[in-house]
């Protein structure tokens, strides 16, 4: 990819004539908005912290529907939480700093 009047090195021109066609790029809608959004907690399986025990917080305190909560990926040392985008800022405003089993984690947009 280059600009119309930008200059090419030498090597480049002797390129196959094929590849060097123009094409220009159009108009194209932006994408719609995604229906899920990640969001990051600081905690995971060295902290004794389940998926039951995320779903169970969301769930309980944080009134999320059985739909409104996706993939919960437990890593080692954090956890990454598919929820969905319109109850995702609302989670992590009420959840930030808080406890589960006894660890104090940090909960954020990824």
């Amino acid at each position: 990819l280059h600009w119309e009047k930008e200059e090419l090195p030498d090597f480049i021109q002797e390129m196959n004539p094929s590849i060097q066609d123009t094409l220009s790029l159009g108009n194209s809608p932006l994408p719609p908005t995604p229906f899920w959004k990640t969001i990051f907690i600081s905690g995971g399986r060295q902290d004794k912290i389940s998926k039951g025990d995320i779903a169970g917080l969301f769930f309980k305190q944080g009134n999320l529907d059985k739909d409104e909560l996706g993939i919960i990926e437990l890593k080692k040392d954090c956890t990454f939480v598919a929820i969905k985008s319109s109850k995702a800022a609302d989670i992590i405003h009420q959840f930030n700093n808080t406890k589960i089993k006894k660890k104090k984690v940090r909960i954020r947009m990824v």
